[in-house]
């Protein structure tokens, strides 16, 4: 039998009243608080009563819905590590994302925060979802991506200096000091998912969601995630995570468990209270196996259907009834000791430290029920602490269990956290802030950046060296056209296939910084779209004075600004309709191929290949809805209007125009307005670019 010998301590509001054996285990007490520099946030509980999700499925006419959820119960507390488990199509997902506000339409029931109805928006600014897949921006060093962070999720008025140490001190708790100049693409995957973890932490949010947090992480790796959410989840937060069948060591870490089976829950409670409540209900869990797997297998039917017996006696109250008793049981014999070179009050906790609560009685009679976890407490609101460490001389463990008189309630009113519906930061701050992030994605994208420039210059020249010295001669005038509609073809497509994949590649990104209340749309997209204007001005300039200059075009300073400034236009329409394209799209692949598809009917009706008269009256209104129309007609009118005199003409050389309006008349642009052409192409430009915004918020709330 144990001999089991209790050691009470009472650690007063003020300090421990004398010893250093007390400061010892104060010390414990407290190793998880170390994030000291970071805004005070209270405890949240979240609770959610006849939780219902339903799913369209089937084709447009037929219309069937699937429930995935169906009228679950659940709550989860500050200070507790709680994992949702079950076999794949369970609704684990679901349920996270619903819980995380992601999912928001066909959803029925109550969730409630500290026991008020939730607030989405006031809700979305104190927790953080961090994702299955790592989504993080490629280019940027850690430090940058932190920085980035902190800038968007703390308050203006912080000064940089202070966010500079909210930001060293989660890198130091996380160890990715050393990586902190390393670019997240040459991270690993251990490294990129303690990354995702930092940058949620710099605003402290009280609860936290995590979806399979271990996929794809060796067990090392699995281990450390894990005991890093047990570390936050000590802090006083409210951690949930859905996993997969993790290792007997890693499901020991956990507080809580939260099985689904078919939507529907089977099991909520304690770890250590899991296999004891199968027994009950009939299923014994073979020796030396392990729990997740043993629980998994239960609710996939490898033991028989016992789905409709384990869900009726949750919502009958059987698992809480279960934790109970179980807390009965282990509260009078704690079975816990010291080994020999380990101090007699030394915890051997998980993450080193024994935790303090000030939960309800429920929460704590759940706590008890798991042995050495018990959740973590706010101690400033609490008159005095009392802890109890048992010892075991056969185990050679220390047992821990704390009861705490508080004189406030734990769980303030969310109206006390003072977060209004607004971002951290104003729209014209969250503007500059992502515009040096994406102008500088694009510097350091060398693939895309070098290429652009090498292509401009050397497609430039080539088309240069084909028509050089054409511009002006009368027997060539039909080539020197060529050449424009080939250059205006090629600043086309160099603006709109890049573009094209500008969205789609950074959706995901986009979607978890937004829902995780980083930065306004209007903010992103802004942004996001300026940031590569410059090189949408800079790359069509290079190119087009070399074709001008070496295809010998007017030797006048008016006509060659204008020339600029119309493939420049050209470029940035062309940049717009691929934003659209990219913004409309579910995917990459499809925009890849939608980007050459939407250009042809463009070309088309362009002016070049046929002329507008020779188009059939019921296409005719297709040539207004090209833009290539305007710039190929404006660049005529550039190069043989503004009053051009007559064009050179050899001898011997048979020149089918004498005249620069010759050309114009035979090319059915006589009438044409320089001025219209511009302003039309600033009205595309316009009228592109707020429909690609209004696609993407059309689509941001079709997400949820």
């Amino acid at each position: 039998m144990a001999d089991a010998n209790a050691v009470v301590l009472n650690l007063e509001e003020k300090g421990p009243p004398n010893g250093n054996l007390i400061g010892k285990v104060e010390s414990r007490l407290f190793e998880a608080q170390k994030l000291s520099h970071l805004p005070k946030r209270p405890p949240v509980k979240l609770e959610f009563k006849d939780l219902t999700y339903t799913v369209q499925e089937g084709s447009f006419r037929k219309k069937v819905q699937k429930e995935i959820l169906k009228s679950l119960q659940g709550k989860f507390a500050s200070g507790q590590l709680t994992a949702i488990m079950g076999p794949s199509g369970a609704g684990k997902s679901s349920l996270m994302n619903v819980l995380a506000g992601y999912k928001t339409r066909h959803m029925r029931g109550q969730i409630l925060v500290n026991g008020k109805e939730r607030d989405l928006g006031t809700f979305r600014k104190m927790s953080c979802y961090i994702m299955q897949d790592n989504h993080l921006l490629p280019h940027l060093s850690v430090m940058e991506t932190m920085m980035i962070s902190a800038n968007l999720k703390l308050s203006q008025k912080m000064k940089l200096s202070e966010k500079k140490l909210v930001v060293n001190e989660i890198l130091s708790l996380l160890g990715l000091t050393e990586s902190s100049k390393t670019r997240v693409t040459n991270l690993s995957g251990g490294q990129k998912k303690r990354l995702s973890i930092a940058l949620e932490l710099v605003n402290n949010p009280p609860i936290m969601f995590f979806d399979e947090p271990t996929s794809g992480l060796d067990s090392s790796s699995c281990l450390q995630c894990v005991s890093l959410m047990k570390s936050l989840a000590r802090d006083g937060r409210t951690v949930v995570c859905t996993i997969h069948q993790p290792s007997a060591k890693i499901f020991e870490i956990f507080d809580r468990l939260y099985v689904l089976g078919d939507g529907q829950c089977l099991y909520q409670g304690s770890i250590r209270g899991l296999v004891p409540y199968l027994k009950n209900m009939g299923l014994v869990c073979p020796p030396y196996h392990n729990p997740a797997d043993f629980v998994i297998e239960v609710t996939c039917g490898e033991y028989g259907d016992h789905m409709s017996t384990l869900a009726k006696a949750v919502k009958e109250g059987k698992c809480k009834e279960s934790d109970r008793q179980l807390m009965l049981s282990l509260t009078p014999a704690s079975s816990v000791a010291p080994s020999r070179d380990q101090s007699p009050l030394t915890p051997t906790q998980p993450n080193g430290h024994l935790p303090l609560s000030s939960s309800s009685s429920e929460d704590v009679a759940a706590a008890h029920a798991q042995g050495d976890r018990s959740p973590s407490v706010e101690i400033k609101s609490c008159k005095a602490v009392q802890v109890t460490l048992s010892m075991n001389t056969r185990s050679g463990h220390v047992n821990g269990s704390a009861t705490v008189s508080c004189t406030d309630n734990q769980y303030q009113d969310i109206s006390e956290i003072n977060m209004k519906h607004t971002f951290a930061t104003n729209t014209l701050t969250q503007f500059y802030i992502l515009f040096k992030r994406a102008f500088f994605m694009i510097l350091r994208d060398q693939v895309l950046t070098q290429l652009r420039l090498l292509s401009h210059l050397a497609i430039g020249v080539m088309i240069g060296l084909l028509y050089l010295n054409v511009g002006n001669d009368g027997s060539k005038a039909y080539s020197n056209c060529g050449s424009h509609f080939f250059s205006i073809l090629f600043l086309m497509f160099t603006a709109l296939m890049p573009t094209v994949l500008t969205f789609p590649l950074e959706m995901n990104v986009f979607i978890k910084e937004h829902m995780n209340y980083w930065y306004s749309l209007k903010a992103y997209y802004l942004a996001k779209t300026m940031a590569d204007v410059p090189f949408q001005i800079i790359f069509p300039v290079i190119y087009a004075t070399i074709v001008y200059w070496m295809t010998a075009q007017p030797s006048d300073a008016q006509r060659f600004v204008l020339f600029l400034c119309i493939m420049v236009m050209t470029a940035l329409v062309a940049q717009s309709c691929g934003l659209l394209i990219g913004a409309a799209t579910p995917s990459e692949q499809v925009a890849t191929f939608a980007g050459p598809v939407t250009a042809i009917p463009i070309l088309l009706f362009s002016g070049f290949f046929v002329s507008f008269d020779t188009i059939p009256k019921y296409l005719q209104w297709l040539s207004y809805c090209s833009y290539v129309r305007y710039s190929f007609e404006g660049t005529l009118l550039i190069i043989y209007g503004l009053d051009r005199g007559d064009l050179e003409c050899k001898e011997g050389d048979f020149c089918l125009f004498q005249t620069s309006e010759d050309v114009l008349k035979e090319l059915d642009v006589e009438d044409g307005k320089l001025y219209v052409d511009f302003v039309v192409l600033a009205g595309f430009f316009i009228f592109l670019r707020l429909c690609a915004y209004c696609v993407l918020r059309f689509k941001l709330r079709a997400a949820r």
